[in-house]
């Protein structure tokens, strides 16, 4: 039960209002939608009951973006039919859902940046041919909202200067504006920090309590079991369950999903670390704009341990993967396994960091793991083509790289396990099942993992954990960047956060806890006394956000 939450007596048999007369507020009856042989979502009926948060689950390619893209107008259903509050509705566009009463609030956000918060709510919602009349309405309603609400955004500030989490505000205020009395969110939390995640779910009780239905799309188990009072979990297109969320759990929610027991946490034993394998001093980064990104950040990870950076997106982590990876320059010292390395990019890549001992699976596996037009066994090779073993005299040895491929796509159940497919053909959790096979099996001395499970299924990330404790256990040094909190615990033996291009502390990752690295991720080493908590993490995201 969450503390301060009225208890979710009334709820019924997993569809659940306060009352069985009630009429749900949205309910879809026979859903299905079909891109070309893709069947997104089969024969899919749900009931969303009126002043409830309902949480929508399941793996990435389940439905769920479908089936919310069907109720919002983007997409037309095959088959089934719509009501809203009893009443069947045709919603043929989104402007059809903002009339019924629907609002959606995007993971990225639809917002026009150089325009202020009060230009972004009236836009598109415009009254008469004169904008000064829609403009002066909107800003009494929106000071009435941002009160009642806990929404307070200055209505004449600029999207551009707001923090990512005032900007989320902006689009719950656009779609309350406009009437709403149902609200979609689709993974809400991705790029906020735990304190503005924890403002943003009082915001959705507040709505709640005003009679406001949400449904909450997102893959974070821990926000399902404390936010929602019922939720619904999908499975490849279909609806397999719905339960009020008091009566389930985490472990039971994860093998509906995936349809198989899931170890949802890290099994792994206390690292023992040895000699340090890269050790970074005084690094700065500059970008092409001439903007600093990494000022003057020294750490060290040693043989054996995962050092796992912490930290909002933006804040350095990137670059700091890049330099390390060959892919951008910079100034400083760094070393790997007493070994320096050079950071003017004048004599060395990633090729030459491979030589080194370097392996690098990016943050972003489709635009700089892979090709994607490639067969899988070609991406097996990328980077390693000198490999005596995949050479015969002048040319390669195409037998003997896919011999190589098949295995590492066997070891690492690689699904389907066909080195011919193409891997903009498989899903997300195998192509990076596929970018691990490559790096990992080269036994390096230092990987460099970025946002490892990034749009990867729960039944993958469970295999992805295991491959990177495993390299810990043989003695290599892991350096991981993750804006996943859960995940920087679960699988670092260290934590160091980054904020603003800088390291504003480290710690066991035995000896902290979320509260602690959120508020070291919003730029703050003490919690305020004069001001409330959240207030000062807002300042001082917006102004690292300004300065960058």
């Amino acid at each position: 039960m969450r503390a301060g939450h009225p208890p979710r007596a009334g709820l019924t048999n997993g569809v659940g209002s306060m009352s069985d007369t009630q009429a749900p507020a949205i309910e879809l009856r026979g859903i299905s939608k079909a891109f070309g042989p893709v069947q997104a979502n089969k024969d899919i009926s749900i009931r969303v009951m009126p002043g409830t948060i309902h949480g929508i689950i399941g793996e990435n390619g389940a439905g769920k973006s479908t089936l919310m893209s069907i109720l919002y107008g983007f997409y037309k259903a095959d088959a089934g039919e719509i009501f809203i509050k009893g009443q069947k509705t045709e919603i043929p566009d989104s402007q059809a859902a903002i009339r019924a009463g629907i609002g959606m609030v995007f993971q990225h956000f639809k917002l026009v940046e150089n325009f202020t918060v009060l230009e972004n709510v009236v836009l598109g919602a415009e009254e008469g041919a004169l904008l000064r009349p829609s403009l002066a309405k909107a800003r009494k309603l929106l000071r009435e909202l941002s009160e009642e609400y806990e929404l307070n955004v200055a209505p004449d500030a600029l999207i551009e200067d707001l923090s990512v989490g005032h900007q989320q505000r902006v689009e719950i205020l656009k779609a309350l504006y406009r009437k709403a009395d149902i609200l979609i969110l689709d993974e809400p939390t991705g790029v906020l920090t735990p304190a503005e995640a924890d403002h943003l779910f009082r915001i959705l009780e507040g709505l709640k309590a005003e009679g406001k239905t949400i449904i909450l799309i997102t893959h974070k188990l821990r926000e399902i079991m404390e936010t929602t009072d019922t939720v619904s979990v999908m499975r490849r297109g279909e609806m397999t369950a719905t339960v009020k969320t008091a009566d389930t759990s985490p472990e039971q929610l994860a093998e509906l999903m995936v349809g198989r027991k899931v170890l949802l946490r890290v099994d792994k034993t206390p690292a023992q670390p040895g000699a340090p394998i890269l050790t970074v001093d005084d690094l700065r980064v500059v970008d092409d704009q001439g903007v600093e990104r990494v000022k003057g950040i020294s750490l060290q990870v040693r043989a054996g341990e995962v050092l796992g950076i912490a930290g909002v997106a933006g804040n350095g982590q990137s670059e700091l993967l890049e330099v390390l990876g060959g892919m951008r320059p910079a100034t400083g010292r760094v070393t790997v396994s007493g070994q320096q390395i050079d950071l003017t990019g004048k004599h060395s890549n990633g090729k030459t960091r491979r030589a080194q001992g370097i392996a690098h699976v990016p943050e972003d596996r489709q635009a700089e793991g892979l090709i994607m037009d490639y067969h899988a066994w070609e991406n097996v090779a990328f980077g390693y083509h000198d490999d005596p073993a995949y050479n015969r005299g002048l040319l390669m040895d195409n037998r003997a790289v896919r011999a190589d491929a098949e295995g590492k796509i066997a070891r690492f159940d690689v699904r389907p396990a066909d080195c011919w497919l193409a891997a903009k053909n498989f899903s997300g959790g195998n192509q990076q099942k596929i970018v691990l096979a490559r790096e990992i099996e080269r036994n390096p001395e230092l990987l460099l993992v970025g946002q490892p499970t990034r749009g990867v299924d729960i039944g993958a990330i469970e295999f992805i954990h295991q491959q990177i404790i495993a390299l810990r256990d043989a003695g290599k040094a892991i350096l991981l960047v993750s804006v996943e909190l859960e995940e920087i615990l679960s699988l670092s033996d260290r934590v160091a956060v980054m904020f603003d291009g800088r390291i504003m502390g480290e710690r066991p990752a035995a000896e902290t806890n979320e509260k602690e690295l959120g508020l070291l991720m919003a730029g703050i080493t003490e919690p305020p006394t004069d001001k409330p908590l959240i207030q000062v993490v807002e300042e001082n995201l917006a102004a690292a956000a300004e300065h960058s």
